[in-house]
């Protein structure tokens, strides 16, 4: 039934003489053939939106907590999802070889007070005339030695995790321990976590990754055509979370294929719906006009062979407009075309008119 009312169809917009490209149907036709209109979206001067992007982390916010040293894990303190505290302990370590580096202090240490004693004295006996000035040369060069020796000593310490306090009370009181905290660097959420209590781990070993979380990054993936009007400092916008920040940087080389350009953003509002690995739609602020482009839903868009096209509504019925597709995602699409924005275009029911469409192009 639904053929034959398509070739009566045909048939009579051949005998009124209607352009080939309009397709004649009067009201109560459409809506027999289950054919929906709706306003062609509103489109923003001078915004791109429907931009495929996906939520990251910024680098500078990323960080991976090492094992400094080899050694066993006694006990994890923290998991993922949780948030931490700058300073706080994530997880304690046991390790001899700890042990070995607080020792070598403590050696370090001594030697340094031995030769600082030494100068001490021999830059009295040179000043009462008693010794040569080389031996005060020779004096001053051990103390100058032993106290860079020291100060890589603490700073080693330092790096494995001892606080200045820690490397004063062990030096006043000789007191080693092989129990070595792993502490957070920043304000953050954990993200992963590698290694469980009884495990024994090499020097340099991944533990936790923990990050923060506000700003986060966006990488939008914008058509190399539409990026000539993006510009660094460009709002930006995840409209379904209510989401905005500023471009922060433009790629200069096309990903592959899909010939779009890389563009980069810091969202600065609106981060708590927001997910790092999470696909989103985003809109760009350009600084040109971009009242050609219009931004779709993929229902109402068709293809007459290679040729995209929508049907816009007239008195007699519908008009087959050309458009060219820019980016289609998955429930909207972005497309340049001629309109002046108050049309009104065909969203459901759109293979009936495909089909008087195609007979009437003669396209197969």
């Amino acid at each position: 039934m639904k053929k034959l009312s398509i070739a009566i169809l045909l048939l009579s917009q051949l005998l009124s003489g209607v352009h080939a490209q309009d397709i004649a149907l009067n009201e109560e036709q459409i809506h027999k053939l289950g054919i929906v209109t709706a306003s062609l979206p509103v489109q923003t001067d001078g915004e791109i939106s429907g931009m495929p992007a996906q939520v990251v982390i910024p680098g500078d916010q990323l960080y991976t907590i090492s094992t400094p040293l080899a050694a066993m894990v006694e006990q994890t303190l923290v998991g993922v999802g949780d948030s931490v505290k700058k300073g706080q302990v994530l997880a304690r370590l046991q390790s001899p070889a700890f042990i070995e580096a607080q020792r070598s202090l403590l050696q370090a240490h001594m030697q340094f007070q031995l030769t600082a004693e030494n100068f001490i004295r021999d830059q009295e006996l040179w000043k009462d005339g008693i010794i040569a000035e080389s031996r005060l040369r020779s004096t001053r060069s051990q103390r100058n030695e032993a106290k860079a020796l020291l100060t890589e000593r603490r700073q080693s310490l330092k790096l494995f995790g001892m606080t200045n306090k820690e490397i004063e009370q062990l030096l006043s009181g000789n007191e080693l321990s092989s129990q070595l905290a792993i502490t957070s660097p920043i304000n953050g959420v954990i993200l992963e976590k590698s290694a469980s209590s009884g495990q024994r781990l090499d020097a340099a070993t991944p533990l936790y990754k923990v990050a923060r979380l506000s700003p986060l990054g966006l990488e939008i993936q914008v058509p190399l055509s539409s990026s000539e009007n993006i510009k660094v400092g460009a709002a930006i916008t995840v409209p379904a979370y209510s989401a905005s920040g500023k471009v922060t940087a433009i790629g200069r080389s096309l990903s592959g294929g899909s010939q779009t350009i890389l563009v980069r953003a810091l969202i600065h509002r609106g981060t708590d719906g927001l997910r790092p690995g999470q696909f989103v739609e985003a809109s760009i602020t350009t600084a040109g006009n971009s009242m050609k482009q219009w931004n779709i839903p993929n229902s109402a868009l068709a293809r007459l062979g290679e040729q995209a096209v929508l049907f816009v509504r007239t008195p007699t019925g519908f008009r087959i407009a050309k458009i060219s597709v820019k980016l289609e995602g998955a429930q909207r699409s972005l497309i340049n075309g001629d309109f002046k924005g108050d049309e009104m275009i065909a969203v459901q029911g759109i293979s009936t008119l495909k089909s008087s469409a195609m007979s009437l192009s003669g396209v197969q």
